[in-house]
């Protein structure tokens, strides 16, 4: 162990996360906790709920600045203007925004309106992220998204003309019974839009999911393969760098709140289901989750609406901190081991050792990068950092 003045909780980066669980109705292929909204909903007390648990968070928190505030679902494009700008209003005055904090909101098509979009920019939100998912009506269809192609588009056309400048798209790829052309052709319409951010990933079956237990017919192996290499391709051409297994951004477009989750940075989580991470000296680092049903989280909000709060083990702090590290390209600065978790990089001396001997990290004593080798295999050099 480090000195413990070396993990200073005033000095490192710190984030806003706000679960906001409600959709349309609930995809099959996803495990976040969502709900399907319906006429009861009362949005206003939910938002002031969520500002009675942040008031509980920043008890030990206050006065750290705050980097990026992230609306996540859920479908946040859900909430009307005047509760997102109640919400927002709220955190301004409790925290210590940064002057340039990235604000990013995450929008379903099928909810698109131009004046809420509009509402939105004005009332704080800088970064939009749009969930196209896919851009074949039937593809949609098989995996229960409710918009169509052509909203999508609309979609990301509205949110342009509102004024945003910074968009992330969700595209998946590996779709039931998609082809190798249809997902490569889907990639390429979703470039044309020129987007500044996009989120290209496979589709995959999680565990309590409706697709989990009546699985669809999916692409195979050598199908995902293909697609993955020559989308990559597609996207270096078009100038779309790939600093992260799933994210393509334009210079200067990263997300700067997922940068830090991945870089173990600290993290507030507020609403139904929302999670944490928050380093003391010592040093300390807790994760914590709140209430997964809203109407549970909405009367524990005052008190917190904790579910779950650990503490992380020494032993299970170097693995924590390499599952996200290591998900970027360009990994970190080996110094960032010990300014996060404490630990001198002594401690994992022996799979650092055993990685570059396998070739999955790159031979630099100053960072923690991984090689093509690696990133491809990021499971097995993953495994090299499991607590024995």
């Amino acid at each position: 162990m480090v000195p413990a003045d070396v993990v200073d909780d005033a000095t490192l980066p710190l984030s806003l996360y706000v679960h906001i669980p409600w959709c349309v109705r609930k995809c099959p292929y996803c495990d976040f906790n969502s709900h399907a909204q319906h006429a009861g909903v009362d949005q206003q007390a939910y938002a002031a709920a969520l500002l009675l648990d942040l008031d509980k968070e920043l008890a030990s928190q206050a006065g750290r600045p705050v980097g990026s505030v992230f609306f996540g679902g859920g479908t946040p494009s859900l909430l009307r203007a005047d509760v997102l700008d109640f919400v927002l209003g709220g955190v301004a005055r409790r925290l210590r925004l940064v002057d340039d904090v990235e604000v990013t909101l995450e929008a379903n098509p099928g909810t698109a309106e131009a004046a809420r979009f509009a509402a939105y920019r004005t009332a704080g939100v800088n970064r939009l992220s749009i969930g196209v998912q896919s851009l074949d009506d039937a593809a949609l269809a098989a995996i229960g998204r409710i918009h169509s192609a052509a909203e999508a588009v609309a979609a990301y056309r509205l949110a342009r003309a509102a004024g945003f400048e910074n968009i992330n798209l969700d595209l998946m790829f590996g779709l039931p019974q998609q082809t190798i052309e249809g997902a490569l052709d889907e990639l390429r319409a979703v470039i044309a839009l020129e987007p500044e951010h996009l989120s290209w990933y496979q589709l995959t079956l999680e565990p309590n999911t409706l697709f989990y237990h009546q699985r669809p017919v999916l692409p195979d192996d050598e199908q995902l393969a293909d697609m993955l290499d020559t989308g990559q391709e597609m996207l270096a051409a078009a100038g779309y760098h790939q600093y992260e297994i799933s994210a393509y951004a334009r210079d200067g477009r990263e997300c700067r709140h997922n940068l830090n989750y991945w870089q173990f940075g600290d993290y507030l989580g507020i609403g139904a289901g929302a999670h944490g991470k928050l380093t003391s000296p010592g040093p300390v680092v807790r994760r914590r989750s709140k209430l997964r049903q809203p109407d549970a989280y909405m009367r524990a909000a005052p008190e917190g609406a904790v579910s779950n709060e650990r503490e992380l083990r020494s032993n299970e702090l170097p693995v924590e901190f390499m599952l996200n590290a290591l998900r970027l390209r360009d990994g970190v600065p080996a110094a960032l081991f010990a300014q996060r978790t404490g630990l001198s990089l002594e401690t994992v001396a022996a799979p650092l050792a055993a990685a570059r001997r396998l070739g999955l990290l790159a031979d630099d004593e100053a960072r923690l990068q991984p090689t093509e080798r690696g990133f491809a295999l990021l499971n097995d050099l993953l495994a090299l950092f499991e607590p024995e």
